[in-house]
């Protein structure tokens, strides 16, 4: 006979609304080679379109739905010459009990926009993005922030899967934090209420293995780290305006290293000198 160990979650019982603060703050970077003044304009109007305040905010309202909030209030706006920002209050959303089996605390991928899988509470989700090009070595470069702000049972890291999904990443920064404390019925203090070895864990395998990961956690502090960039280097994915067959082997050769010493740059978040 086929036996079913079935564990047992012991909950932790809360002297009134659990107060920690949970935050991910998931930073994205799109590189670019626009060889003309005219093919920077372009890029930059391209991004703009791409990422204007009205897709924004359906991503973020899609983040909303993920982690099972009510959306208050939407605040956007898109930007003269460039940019866009959206910022989105949102209040505790009802966990119906069809989706209550859904809801847990282990470190796996979130889903995407289908399934509701918790709540929170006087929270908010944020997004800025900042299009930029160099003036003289035609890199472009498209950042966007994307701050997740809960109070209450779940981590925000449930819509980091959606995230990534939702944006065409070269390089992908991440920082989870959690902040204040909670109380048990018996007063004691719950800095974290959730076990987190690493926010890998709570992105997609398959999305894995596309990327090189870096972990910086202090865990005594429940802050965590992850940065990721890309393992392929196809040139031209990175070409605004032109093709790789139009460009002569010393040209191609001069833009992808340009293009890699930008992202290694951006990666380890300092200037290194060329050799």
């Amino acid at each position: 006979m086929l036996r079913l160990k079935i564990k047992t979650i012991k909950k932790l019982k809360l002297y009134g609304f659990n107060n920690l603060t949970k935050t991910l703050s998931f930073n994205i970077y799109d590189i670019c080679y626009a060889r003309t003044e005219e093919d920077r304009k372009g890029y930059i109007e391209y991004i703009d379109e791409q990422y204007n305040a009205e897709r924004l905010t359906n991503i973020l309202t899609n983040v909303a739905n993920i982690i099972g909030a009510n959306v208050l209030n939407i605040a956007k706006q898109d930007y003269d010459p460039q940019g866009a920002s959206v910022t989105i209050l949102v209040s505790e959303g009802e966990i119906h009990p069809k989706d209550a089996e859904h809801f847990d605390d282990n470190e796996s991928p979130g889903p995407l926009p289908e399934s509701v899988v918790g709540h929170l509470d006087k929270s908010h989700i944020t997004v800025h993005t900042y299009p930029e090009s160099d003036p003289d070595k035609g890199i472009s470069t498209f950042r966007a922030d994307i701050d997740v702000s809960t109070c209450g049972k779940i981590s925000p890291l449930k819509a980091l899967n959606y995230l990534i999904h939702s944006f065409d990443s070269d390089i992908i920064t991440i920082d989870y934090r959690v902040r204040g404390f909670t109380r048990d019925i018996t007063g004691k203090k719950y800095f974290i209420d959730h076990k987190i070895n690493s926010i890998q864990n709570y992105i997609a395998s398959e999305t894995k293995e596309l990327y090189h990961m870096i972990d910086v956690n202090i865990y005594q502090e429940n802050i965590f780290h992850t940065k990721m960039i890309l393992k392929q280097f196809e040139l031209d994915n990175y070409l605004f305006g032109v093709s790789k067959k139009e460009l002569i082997p010393k040209e191609r050769k001069r833009i992808k290293q340009r293009l890699k010493h930008e992202m290694t740059e951006i990666f380890y978040g300092r200037n290194i000198p060329k050799v």
